[in-house]
């Protein structure tokens, strides 16, 4: 991968969002009751469960989820916890973080958060009230987390080598709007700020600026590194072969996810999530809003 100097053209509209994440989304989740449920609002992430291959979306107003061949979603386990930084690692086992449901007595940052039965119900890993993750990405027992500290409520880019147990701080490149790690090497990430794309070979102690024809948001599977822009063009990149438009979802994106080889899914900022089986090709409605 090749260093570039030149800048790309900033990106706005998600810049505007991560600023606000980091300043912490207000703490809490802006939660309903009974009657009142505004449904998902402001996607933060996506996975698929191999269990039974049901769509999960993490929203500002709780996690949702909308079964195969479904495409209405529904909140999980009536719980309104802003999941902020999520990530499916295996059959109904969830990572994630952000800031708690406000009938529960927790503290606002719930720091690493995991699930064993599919967002029903989730248990304190660490750093509970310390950390608020935005970006977080696993690999086996390999974590990456970006997020926000507490106490400071400056950036923080830490990694964990025993599943969340322990961590050890990381050196960002600049504020992050993107995380994704290899699935062939969890020494391996790609990044994205608000101008540029970064690459780290060694779990991120260090990072070089590959040439990029755009910026946004990454997705990385077996078919390749993928780049969502802000006009909703999809890019390729496999094997360090040059970039190249694969298709178009029609508007700028919210949350992006490889989820096995060919199968990505993506969220707009108005909350349609489609899916492309055929690595960004060609794209279909998997859930709707509303």
């Amino acid at each position: 991968m090749r260093k570039r100097s030149r800048v790309h053209r900033s990106w706005p509209v998600l810049c505007l969002v991560a600023l606000a994440a980091l300043a912490g989304c207000g703490d809490r989740a802006t939660q309903g009751t009974a009657g009142t449920d505004a449904g998902p609002i402001h996607v933060h992430g996506l996975g698929i469960n191999p269990v039974d291959n049901a769509l999960f979306v993490a929203t500002h107003t709780g996690l949702f989820r909308a079964a195969d061949g479904e495409t209405k979603a529904t909140r999980v386990a009536d719980r309104f916890q802003d999941t902020m930084g999520f990530a499916v690692v295996g059959p109904d086992h969830f990572l994630g973080s952000g800031h708690p449901d406000l009938r529960e007595k927790l503290p606002p940052y719930l720091g690493l958060i995991e699930s064993r039965n599919a967002g029903r119900s989730w248990e304190a890993l660490s750093l509970q009230g310390k950390v608020d993750f935005h970006l977080l990405e696993a690999r086996g027992r390999r974590i990456y987390g970006y997020g926000s500290d507490f106490e400071t409520r400056r950036p923080r880019f830490l990694t964990s080598t025993d599943g969340g147990r322990s961590w050890a701080r990381l050196r960002a490149p600049g504020e992050l709007l993107s995380l994704v790690i290899s699935p062939d090497d969890p020494h391996k990430l790609m990044a994205a700020g608000e101008r540029r794309v970064y690459f780290s070979g060694d779990s991120g102690r260090s990072w070089s600026q590959p040439e990029t024809p755009a910026v946004g948001l990454l997705a990385w599977n077996a078919d390749g590194v993928f780049l969502a822009d802000s006009d909703g063009r999809v890019w390729r990149s496999a094997r360090d072969a040059p970039w190249k438009v694969v298709g178009s979802v029609g508007g700028p994106p919210a949350a992006f996810e490889g989820v096995k080889p060919h199968e990505l899914v993506i969220a707009l900022h108005d909350g349609l999530i489609k899916r492309s089986a055929n690595a960004g090709r060609s794209w279909s409605i998997r859930s709707e809003p509303g």
